[in-house]
């Protein structure tokens, strides 16, 4: 076989992996560009095949994942900045209410050792209507306090529970990155051993 018959071979095999690699392409399935991430990830471990432990995918396909990925991980990470500042403002408003808390407190302990009349803006106000409302205030107080607590600490197990679901999802990404990579190096050496054995042939 003369080196213009070798030319020619080579020609064909590259213009037949192209067709092969176009016509394989096709559009991109609406599972990949509407369904959530857990969804896709689904659609591709269907719809893929594995050889030798190498799971082989559209490079289309693993772009328009990677940008999903890279989506939703950016959303992730906008959401915890959010729960972190909503935390943050929630323990400034706990703050805010204990120091209340105890300055009520001060001021009660204080009118309680006072005589049965007290003056209040100019008027005198009987000494048990006083604490009465003193206490419903306290009362109201503690309420939000504890209605401020319950809410930061809902915050919290929402933060850590999507630090733990964005952990999952970079390890499973990293994971799936790591087994397309390997697939492409595969079948990239597949061809060029093809390509060397039609050479020898």
């Amino acid at each position: 076989m003369n080196q213009s018959q070798i030319r020619s071979l080579l020609i064909l095999a590259v213009m037949a992996i192209t067709v092969i690699k176009v016509t394989g392409q096709g559009t991109m399935p609406d599972e990949l560009t509407k369904n959530p991430l857990k969804e896709q990830l689904k659609y591709l471990e269907d719809r893929t095949r594995i050889y030798e432990n190498y799971r082989a995918i559209r490079e289309d396909m693993f772009q328009i994942l990677k940008i999903n990925v890279t989506d939703t991980l950016s959303s992730t990470n906008k959401k915890i900045a959010g729960l972190n500042k909503t935390t943050s403002l929630l323990n400034q408003t706990i703050d805010s209410l204990r120091t209340n808390l105890e300055s009520t407190k001060t001021r009660l302990e204080e009118m309680t050792g006072t005589k049965n009349s007290i003056k209040v803006i100019g008027m005198e106000v009987n000494k048990s209507t006083y604490n009465g409302i003193m206490w419903t205030i306290l009362t109201g107080l503690v309420a939000i306090l504890l209605l401020g607590f319950l809410v930061f600490k809902r915050n919290l197990s929402q933060t850590s529970n999507t630090k733990k679901e964005l952990h999952e999802l970079k390890n499973e990404f990293e994971a799936y990155r790591k087994t397309s990579r390997e697939a492409r190096e595969k079948l990239t050496m597949d061809h060029f051993n093809e390509i060397k054995r039609l050479k020898g042939g």
